[in-house]
């Protein structure tokens, strides 16, 4: 049976799906925040804990709570640690990947050259779907 697409209700369902994940979504945001916020302020108790005995474990009967050490590195000046990337080539101090927008923008700017060495592009439809604005 050869049957004809009804656009309309097939945009209005979609569309009623996509609020109703966008509600569900906001409830989940609001309860997670809420959860996530009462686990730091037991986590700063239990790093108090930590702290006061001077331990890196503290066993429970419900769980062993562990103090650790985050650290993170961050750049303050690009241009002296790019220098200095250069200087210890043995070491590769930056993630593997491709800034999508600045790769765009090269490509627009030399769309004649083709891509560069060892890139491969990706390109794939797919829809999407603007509520209609109200009038």
């Amino acid at each position: 049976m050869n049957e004809v697409l009804n656009t309309e209700e097939i945009v209005s369902a979609y569309l009623a799906i996509r609020a109703e994940r966008e509600r569900i979504l906001r409830e989940y945001e609001v309860a997670d925040t809420a959860l996530k916020s009462d686990m730091s302020r037991l986590e700063a108790v239990l790093l108090e804990a930590c702290n006061a005995v001077n331990a890196d474990s503290i066993k429970t009967t419900y769980g062993t709570v562990m103090r650790k050490l985050n650290e993170r590195a961050y750049c303050t000046d690009w241009d002296s640690f790019r220098k200095f990337e250069l200087e210890h080539p043995d070491y590769d101090f930056r993630e593997k990947r491709i800034h999508q927008g600045n790769f765009k923008t090269f490509i627009e700017d030399h769309a004649d050259s083709g891509l560069p060495p060892g890139v491969s592009v990706m390109r794939e439809f797919g829809v999407s779907v603007r509520k209609a604005s109200s009038r």
